[in-house]
């Protein structure tokens, strides 16, 4: 009787102590924070509607080349783009995101993710009769502004002060150029944002029904 006493009380023993460890080890697992978030409609993107809906078209055709929905002209479905989503990437310690891949020497070993595109009409970006890919500026002033928010360390190589980005304070905007037929072209007309934490973080883009873009920023607990 003693006996099997004993061992019921040692099966319980190492019971709880299994129980300790996976709740350790969930714990270890837990979410992400969020460190930062911002968001603006596309439906408010350009008091003119014909070119607001160009400059949402751009905005959610310059997501999709990131996403990888999208690799070249002929793969342009806008029923498809337009539909809600929800996509992320990492950046781990010291690795840089760039807007676009046309960047400065001193980002050239860091830069490990662009946007995969370069916003002309070889890539099914659209006009409004001005200039091509109009919009992308201010996918990428948002970018920015939740990347400072997260003390991430960003560049921004031009500023868009010459003209308001609706929903984004102005300190916030970001000019973005660049022509693939000539090299450096678009160096000083990009973002760079380098994680300088000790984690990786990971920047994730919502687009819901209500055609309201969210960018926001997680770092491992």
């Amino acid at each position: 009787m003693t006996q099997n006493l004993i061992a019921t009380i040692v099966a319980l023993l190492l019971s709880f102590n299994t129980a300790t460890k996976n709740v350790d080890q969930y714990e270890q697992r837990s979410p992400d924070a969020i460190i930062a978030t911002r968001e603006f409609s596309l439906e408010n993107r350009y008091r003119a509607p014909s070119v607001n809906e160009v400059f949402k078209k751009n905005i959610l055709l310059n997501i999709a080349y990131m996403r990888g929905s999208v690799e070249k002209k002929s793969d342009i479905n806008w029923n498809n783009i337009e539909q809600p989503f929800h996509y992320e990437f990492i950046l781990k310690p010291n690795e840089t995101f760039a807007y676009h891949d046309d960047v400065l020497q001193e980002y050239s070993d860091s830069v490990v993710k662009t946007t995969e595109s370069h916003f002309g009409p070889r890539e099914g970006f659209v006009s409004d009769g001005y200039l091509f890919g109009d919009g992308v500026c201010h996918l990428a002033s948002l970018i920015n502004w939740v990347a400072q928010d997260a003390a991430l360390q960003v560049k921004v190589t031009k500023n868009h002060n010459f003209a308001a980005i609706p929903d984004v304070p102005q300190k916030y905007g970001v000019s973005i150029y660049t022509n693939e037929g000539v090299k450096g072209s678009g160096s000083r007309n990009n973002l760079y944002i380098t994680n300088n934490k000790e984690h990786d973080v990971r920047f994730h883009f919502e687009y819901d029904a209500n055609q309201e873009l969210k960018v926001y920023v997680t770092e491992a607990v």
